[in-house]
């Protein structure tokens, strides 16, 4: 089976870094994962093979629209490429964990091909929020 799943609660440290799963840096089959906020409130960590597929769509957006250039430029600004050290932690840059109001305690929520980072307090009053919308969608799944 792979796919990121669950959820993992981590403390960040003092310099950025947070541990990632041994199950998550298994799925990522290399360890290079792009790392960008493209929807507040969370942090996106996609692994290299989704993020290539995200850069082909983005350069075939470019191309096709010419007003798409400053909305590519605003994606790929705000993106880094980051690499798990010996430990498994990566480093979140302070201008991101500022974007996703990152201190301390950190949630990994494994979103099947990507990986989630939250403030664990917006991440439980998000899913607080959707619960009841979230119902029938859950009953077009699992029926």
């Amino acid at each position: 089976m792979s796919g990121f799943l669950g959820r993992y609660e981590f403390q960040m440290d003092e310099k950025g870094r947070v541990s990632l799963p041994a199950a998550f840096r298994k799925d990522a089959e290399g360890g290079r994962f792009v790392l960008l906020q493209w929807e507040k409130p969370y942090l996106t960590l996609f692994p290299e093979r989704v993020w290539s597929k995200v850069q082909e769509r983005l350069l075939e957006f470019r191309r096709a629209d010419s007003d798409a250039a400053h909305y590519v430029r605003e994606i790929t600004a705000n993106a880094v490429e980051v690499l798990p050290d010996k430990q498994g932690r990566i480093l979140i840059p302070a201008w991101l964990q500022e974007a996703a109001s990152l201190k301390g305690p950190v949630l990994l929520n494994g979103a099947l091909d990507r990986v989630e980072i939250w403030s664990p307090d917006e991440f439980r009053k998000t899913m607080e929020e959707r619960a009841e919308a979230s119902q029938s969608f859950r009953h077009r799944i699992f029926s």
